[in-house]
């Protein structure tokens, strides 16, 4: 089952190319602008990091000697409590089901653990934001005051919400205001009252007529239909 989702995840983001969560929200801005990259610079405790993960961008900061401070889902400690287990690294499976659970803490993890096998960007978000960085030393000190269990939200309290409060002093994500504005766009298409409506039609016609039935049909592309 487990196999099966990820597989599903996967697939959608390429068959759909869904860049909500997979590319960096700066990304657009970049585009048209590519120029040499040089090395890049050693780390500092405080610098805020990225790698992609699955269908999203995953962040963190980075507290200096290899240790990366990070907020991220795992469905693991809902059926153990067993340290050596829950320490080990979190695989996609176990972080797209703590996601569906909202199961989620800010733990340490080395560097490479982190990364995931993805290459790791420093401090993108720099130059995007309206306010200045925190110096590093505050924002890694803010980072280990956070550690320990959490509420996840996908929308509301994920782990780009977690590094920009830690580094900017306001917890923002540019991920979920692309979603959000993503979403908008879909309902407000009148397309969608069609399909939505065709759909009721085929329920009513598999299903036969009763309020379970009927009411969707009717509420779903009305309230599409004024939304747009």
């Amino acid at each position: 089952m487990l196999q099966l989702l990820t597989f599903l995840v996967e697939k959608l983001s390429i068959l759909f190319r869904l860049k909500y969560f997979e590319s960096p929200w700066w990304e657009s801005d970049d585009r048209g602008r590519a120029a040499p990259r040089a090395p890049p610079p050693p780390l500092q405790r405080g610098d805020l990091l990225e790698v992609p993960r699955t269908l999203f961008t995953h962040f963190g900061i980075y507290l200096g000697d290899n240790k990366v401070a990070h907020l991220i889902p795992d469905i693991l400690p809902v059926f153990t409590s067993n340290s050596r287990l829950l320490r080990s690294v979190i695989t996609n499976e176990r972080l797209i089901l703590g996601c569906i659970y909202r199961r989620a803490s800010v733990r340490v993890d080395s560097l490479e653990d982190f990364a995931y096998g993805s290459s790791i960007l420093v401090n993108r978000a720099d130059r995007m934001m309206q306010t200045q960085p925190l110096p590093g030393e505050r924002v890694a000190q803010r980072a280990e005051r956070l550690l320990g269990d959490v509420q996840y939200s996908l929308l509301w309290n994920n782990c780009e919400h977690f590094v920009t409060f830690c580094r900017y002093g306001s917890a923002t994500s540019r991920q979920t205001e692309k979603f959000c504005e993503s979403l908008k766009s879909l309902i407000r298409d009148q397309r969608s009252v069609i399909i939505t409506g065709l759909l009721g039609f085929i329920s009513l016609v598999c299903f036969g007529v009763a309020p379970s039935t009927t009411v969707p049909t009717v509420l779903i592309p009305f309230s599409l239909w004024m939304a747009g």
